[in-house]
């Protein structure tokens, strides 16, 4: 497959559209859109996983000729392998976050401390969810959840982890005891599992996958789950309000600081020192700051936006729109903390100020700030001086190069637990499901790609058939790019659903698909299971378990080992969950009877792979029916 990207809407095609008119004079502008069509025929061994390379004897590939690599590894090795190294790197990558997150938060209780607890509601419900004393000081109770987690992270394998045990259910508990799957201290597990897949060392394909499913209970509810907590005890949880988002929310007369990355933490005092310097931005020609979302921290901003000050000025487009906003020349600074800092941002760095603010987000080129929770307002400060300076900078030399988006669109985000209990009460969500009013829920999650059918079309598409198949949305991480551009975020989206999904809508005044924040709410996502299950155990006395719940998952769009990662824990979770485009283990046997048919009987998860979101959400609409049956509704 080559030639023109899809797209989804028009919104980015025009962005992209303008890059490469200037990739005319300016080669080195480009965006993943200009680069995609070239790097075609795809290598058939690395979209098997079927390459090694981890020794000088490599690189080896696996053939009918060639059925072993020089050292005896067979194809069953290699995949399972390289798979175990794809998640070990995934789950790496949100433990880090976890770890900086843990650390904010436990700053809290030094009183120089620029950070402060923003919900004492959620503060108090992490503490019980954690087995820990609610009751105390919020300060010390802080410290204490912050503690509990950072012990956690540095305990060793062969120690259980007890975050684990306290998130996921005993019941559960007691099924991962019997399979040897509790998980010891996350950086261990992380750790030896590189050890395993070093040359010449395990070469067993089931237990390496043994290992990706305590990977993916250390990811979900260890991890991610973590982080999403400690965001809403520091910066509140989501609530229910509306925004404006898009690219034509670049302002050419303000100082537009985009952000990219995952790390609340590290970026939230962007908007205070923004408030702070709005003089300065003044006196340099600009009306004031706008901080600009985008990445998977732009839909942290977007769930949390009734708690931001006016210098946040919305979501502007997920990960593959990041470099085609850049190109429109208004963006002044791009301030980097995580991973969706492309590397092609590094060409931008001659009409774009890049910051990095925490080293394993450092583009070549960008200047590094680096964070730490008694820095974090000096950091902020010193990143938004660079952006003003930059300001001045394209006012006087690049004016004939800036485009003027005009997109926008209004959406209704904020959905969370607190906040749809709130409003609605999870009570009621569950008579409607019982009834039948509701079929079930779909989480639409993850990033966007462009191999999966083009830039935000099959995560657009996917929501699009679900509710109209009365299945309520839940979208979080990048893909909320592609359902805001679409405008499922927006009340009237409701005339796409379903009769009564739609009337659902209409009577509560929501959209079908709810903005429920970044990947990083996968977390959140698989604790509300945890919570429907309890509740319907208690309800019916029956045991009833995540795999009997009407709800489904999707990553339509999954684009790099973190995704993997999150779907080897809902895998291990016993999620039913959908991906596109096909993972690279389909050169094992072993590997992929393990994914596709053992799964069910081991932890309850299934996996169902599909490219056709039309087709894929026929499989997904029967699998929520087929669980609707078992509960008896």
């Amino acid at each position: 497959m080559s030639g023109e990207c899809p797209y989804a809407d028009e919104a980015v095609r025009e962005l992209v559209e303008h890059a490469k008119k200037l990739n005319e004079e300016m080669p080195e502008i480009e965006t993943p859109h200009i680069r995609w069509p070239v790097q075609f025929p795809k290598c058939p061994y690395g979209k098997q996983g079927v390459w090694c390379n981890i020794c000088a004897n490599g690189p080896c590939r696996i053939t009918e000729k060639t059925p072993r690599g020089v050292c005896g590894a067979t194809a069953d090795v290699i995949v399972a392998r390289n798979f175990l190294r794809h998640v070990a790197a995934g789950a790496a990558c949100y433990v880090h976050c976890l770890e900086n997150a843990a650390r904010a938060l436990k700053s809290v209780a030094d009183e120089e401390s620029p950070y402060e607890i923003a919900d004492e509601r959620a503060l108090r419900h992490a503490a019980e969810v954690y087995g820990l004393d609610a009751s105390g000081k919020p300060e010390d109770v802080a410290e204490e959840i912050a503690d509990f987690i950072l012990e956690d992270i540095y305990r060793p394998r062969h120690e259980e982890s007890e975050v684990f045990k306290a998130v996921v259910p005993d019941w559960r508990v007691e099924m991962y005891e019997e399979l040897g799957l509790v998980p010891g201290g996350a950086k261990s597990e992380i750790h030896d599992a590189l050890v395993k897949t070093s040359t010449n060392l395990n070469s067993d394909p089931e237990d390496m996958l043994l290992h990706v499913l305590r990977l993916g209970l250390i990811t979900g509810p260890v991890s991610l789950f973590g982080v999403e907590t400690i965001n809403d005890i520091l910066f509140g949880s989501p609530r229910i309000t509306e925004t404006e988002g898009g690219p034509g929310i670049l302002d050419p007369d303000y100082v537009n600081i985009m952000v990219t990355g995952h790390q609340m933490p590290l970026l939230k005092h962007l908007m205070d020192a923004a408030e702070r310097l709005e003089d300065e931005a003044k006196r340099a020609g600009a009306k004031g700051i706008r901080i600009i979302g985008a990445t998977c921290v732009g839909d942290d901003f977007e769930a949390r936006a009734e708690h931001l000050p006016d210098t946040y000025a919305g979501f502007a487009g997920n990960n593959f729109a990041t470099e085609a906003l850049a190109a429109t020349g208004l963006v002044d600074a791009i301030v980097s903390e995580f991973n969706c800092t492309f590397p092609g941002l590094k060409f931008y760095g001659e009409n774009v100020e890049l910051i990095a603010v925490d080293d394993v987000a450092k583009v070549w080129g960008a200047e590094l700030i680096q964070w730490d929770p008694e820095r974090a307002e000096e950091v902020a400060e010193e990143a938004v001086r660079r952006a003003i300076e930059a300001f001045k900078e394209r006012r006087s030399k690049h004016e004939d190069r800036i485009m003027r988006p005009e997109h926008r669109h209004e959406n209704v985000v904020g959905f969370g637990y607190f906040s749809i209990e709130d409003a609605v009460g999870w009570e009621k969500v569950l008579e409607l499901i019982e009834e039948g009013t509701i079929r079930g829920v779909c989480a639409i999650v993850g990033c966007t790609n462009l191999a999966s059918g083009g830039h935000n079309v099959p995560a657009a598409t996917l929501a699009k058939e679900m509710i109209k198949r009365d299945i309520l949305v839940l979208g979080a991480g990048c893909v909320n790019g592609a359902l805001a551009n679409a405008g499922l975020f927006n009340p009237e989206a409701a005339e796409l659903a379903g009769e009564n999904l739609r009337k659902v809508c209409e009577e509560l005044g929501i959209p079908p698909v709810l903005h429920y924040g970044p990947c990083l709410a996968i977390g959140k996502i698989e604790h509300l299971l945890f919570e429907i299950a309890e509740i319907l155990r208690e309800k019916t006395g029956e045991e009833v378990d995540i795999p009997d719940i009407p709800a489904v998952a999707s990553a339509p769009q999954w684009l790099e080992e973190q995704a993997l990662a999150d779907a080897s824990s809902a895998l291990a979770l016993g999620i039913t969950l959908h991906v596109s485009p096909v993972p690279p283990v389909t050169g094992s046997k072993v590997v992929t009877k393990t994914l596709l048919e053992d799964l069910p009987e081991l932890t309850g998860g299934e996996l169902i792979i599909e490219t056709d979101m039309e087709k894929a959400a026929e499989i997904l609409a029967e699998k929520i029916e087929e669980k609707r049956k078992r509960l008896g509704i």
